[in-house]
C-alpha cells in the first residue's frame, strides 16, 4: 500500500488542476529506448563480489547464502556498503525514494559508483518517488546512469492530476524493492528507500525486514530486473523530463555534504564506518544461511493491466499457504483478507492448522483507511481460532536497536511484509495481504526452504510480539477486546486502544464502503 495515497487521493487538488491546465499532455514513445541487460556470469564472477561469493557458493551448490537485514542502520549500510563494492554495475529498483538525508546519501552513493565507472540503472515508480524531476534528469545525462521511471505520469507540475485523466493505468505501481551488485550480491525485501525505513527519523519509525543474498537467486532477481526494465511501463526520464539545469549535480554534491555535517548523519556515518556486513561479506566471513531460495514476481505487464490473471503473484502464494498443513505465521503491514482470503485462511484453521496474523493496530497505521478493510474481517477470522495481533505504537521515539530475532527492532509501525508456514519454509518481500498486492500493484520477494529462519519468525510470535503488540479477542457475547502486556500484567482494552472516537468512527464509515478493491 502506498506511503501517501488513498483512493480519495487529492481528488479536489486534481479537479482544480485540471481546470488550470489546457491542451493533452501524452507520454513519449519507447521504440529508441536503448536496450540492456545484467552483467554476464562470467563478468560478474571477476569482481571482488563475484570472487568472494563464487568460492562460497562453489560450497554450496544450487543453493543461495542468506543474510538477514533487521536493524534499521544495518540494512541502510549495507545498501551503500554494496555501492562502494560495486565494480562493474548496480541494479536498483524501488517504489518509494525520498529526498531526505538516507535518500540523498544512497543517491550519492550511485553516482559515486558512476564516476568510478560502474553502470547504474535506476527504476522507480513515479508515485512513490520524491527526487526532484531536476536531480533525475540530471543523474541520467551522466554517462554511466540511466534512470527510469515506471508507469509515470504525463503532467509533471500536477502529478495526480493522472488519477483524473489516466485512472487504469496510474493506479497500478511497481512495489518491487531490489538492490543488486555485479549480479553477485542482492538486497530484498520490504523496505522503500527513506529516513522512516532506516530510523533515521524522530516521526514515524517502521519496523521492517530485508535479506542479503547471494547464490543463484540473485541471477534470478537480475533476470526480473531486465523483465521490469525492458517493460512496457519503463520510461527513461530523457524524453520524459526536462533537461536538467547545469549545476544540478554540483548541487547534490554541496547538498550531501552540508547533510553529512548534521548530527542525524553522523550516525549513519558512523554505521557506515562500523558496519562489517559487506566486509566480511567479501572476506568470506559472513556467517551466512545457505537453503534453496526462489524469486517469486509478478510479471511487469500487470503495470497495464495486461498480465494473464494466472500469472498474478497472488496466485502462487495461494497456492502456497494453501498448503499448509500444521503452521502458517503471517506479518503484513497492510492486511486486508477480503472475502475470498478469509475464506482460504478460515479453511485452513478449520483443517487444524495453527494460524498467527499480526498487522498494524489502528493506532499504528500509516494509512487508516486500510484498517477498515482489515476491520470488518476480524471477528469471522478470530472465531475460526486464528490468533490476531496488532503492532502497538507505544515505542514511539525509541532508538533502533539490533537483534538477530526477525521483527525486533524498535519502531512505531510495521512495514514488513513476511510469512512462514510448517516451521519450513519463509517468504520475505514487498507483498501485502491486500487487494491491492494481489491485483493493482507488481510486487517481488524471495521464497526460502530453510527451517531454522521460519522457525525464528514462529517463535516470535511466542516470544517478542505479546510484548510489542495488542491480542484481538472474541468475548461470548461476540465483541472485540483487545489484550496488552504492561509490566507483566495483562491489560484489556473494550475499544481499539490509544485511538479517538473520531478515528474510530471514521474506520466504521470507510468499512461500510465497497472500497476493498483499491486498498
Amino acid at each position: 500500500m502506498p506511503l501517501k495515497y488513498t483512493p480519495a487521493f487529492s481528488v479536489a487538488a486534481s479537479l482544480l488542476s485540471l481546470a488550470l491546465l489546457s491542451g493533452c499532455a501524452s507520454l513519449p514513445g519507447l521504440e529508441e529506448r536503448s536496450p540492456s541487460s545484467f552483467l554476464p556470469i562470467d563478468e560478474a564472477r571477476e569482481t571482488r563480489l563475484g570472487q568472494a561469493a563464487s568460492e562460497r557458493a562453489a560450497r554450496h551448490l544450487g543453493v543461495s547464502g542468506l543474510y538477514l537485514l533487521d536493524d534499521p542502520r544495518g540494512a541502510f549500510a549495507a545498501r551503500a556498503l554494496l555501492a562502494q563494492a560495486a565494480e562493474r554495475t548496480l541494479d536498483v529498483q524501488y517504489y518509494i525514494w525520498e529526498n531526505d538525508l538516507t535518500g540523498t546519501l544512497l543517491i550519492q552513493a550511485l553516482l559515486d559508483a558512476a564516476r568510478r565507472g560502474v553502470r547504474v540503472r535506476l527504476l522507480l515508480d513515479d508515485l512513490g518517488n520524491s527526487l526532484p524531476d531536476n536531480l533525475l534528469a540530471a543523474l541520467s545525462e551522466h554517462p554511466n546512469i540511466e534512470v527510469r521511471l515506471f508507469n509515470p505520469f504525463k503532467y509533471r507540475k500536477f502529478k495526480y492530476l493522472g488519477f483524473v485523466t489516466d485512472f487504469s493505468r496510474v493506479n497500478r505501481r511497481m512495489h518491487n524493492k531490489s538492490f543488486t551488485a555485479d549480479n553477485q550480491a542482492t538486497i530484498v525485501g520490504g523496505r522503500n528507500v527513506g529516513d522512516e525505513y532506516f530510523g533515521a527519523t524522530d516521526g514515524t519509525l517502521f519496523s521492517d525486514l530485508d535479506v542479503l543474498a547471494i547464490g543463484p537467486v540473485v541471477q534470478e532477481t537480475s533476470g526480473d530486473f531486465d523483465r521490469y526494465w525492458a517493460s512496457g511501463s519503463a520510461y527513461p526520464v530523457r524524453g520524459l523530463l526536462a533537461d536538467a539545469a547545469p549545476d544540478t549535480l554540483e548541487n547534490l554534491w554541496a547538498r550531501t555534504a552540508h547533510i553529512k555535517q548534521q548530527p542525524k548523519a553522523q550516525t549513519y556515518l558512523k554505521a557506515l564506518e562500523e558496519n562489517s556486513t559487506v566486509t566480511q561479506l567479501l572476506g568470506g566471513e559472513l556467517d551466512l544461511v545457505w537453503a534453496p531460495t526462489h524469486l517469486l514476481s509478478d510479471d511487469p505487464a500487470k503495470g497495464l493491466g495486461e498480465a494473464p490473471q494466472k500469472g498474478h503473484l497472488i496466485d502462487q502464494i495461494s497456492s502456497i499457504i494453501g498448503g499448509s498443513e500444521r503452521s502458517l505465521d503471517i506479518v503484513s503491514a497492510y492486511f486486508v483478507p477480503t472475502k475470498h482470503g478469509t475464506r482460504l485462511l478460515t479453511g485452513l484453521a478449520n483443517r487444524g492448522v495453527n494460524l498467527n496474523v499480526l498487522t498494524n493496530s489502528l493506532s499504528a497505521t500509516d494509512v487508516a483507511m486500510v484498517h477498515a478493510g482489515y476491520a470488518k474481517w476480524r471477528k469471522q477470522l478470530l472465531a475460526a481460532g486464528i490468533s490476531l495481533f496488532e503492532m502497538t505504537s507505544d515505542e514511539k521515539n525509541a532508538s533502533p536497536k539490533a537483534s538477530p530475532a526477525p521483527l525486533s527492532s524498535s519502531s512505531t509501525s510495521l512495514h514488513a511484509k513476511t510469512f512462514a508456514l510448517d516451521g519450513e519454509t519463509l517468504f520475505i518481500g514487498s507483498f501485502n495481504f491486500d487487494p491491492r498486492s494481489a491485483t493493482l500493484n507488481t510486487e517481488l520477494g524471495f521464497l526460502i526452504e530453510d527451517v531454522g529462519l521460519a522457525q525464528a519468525l514462529h517463535r516470535t510470535f511466542n516470544d517478542k510480539i505479546p510484548a510489542r503488540a495488542y491480542q484481538v479477542k472474541l468475548s461470548e457475547e461476540n465483541d472485540l477486546y483487545w489484550v496488552s502486556r504492561v509490566d507483566g500484567q495483562n491489560k484489556r482494552y473494550d475499544t481499539e486502544p490509544n485511538t479517538s472516537w473520531w478515528k474510530r468512527q471514521s474506520v466504521k464509515f470507510f468499512a461500510l464502503l465497497p472500497i476493498d478493491w483499491l486498498l
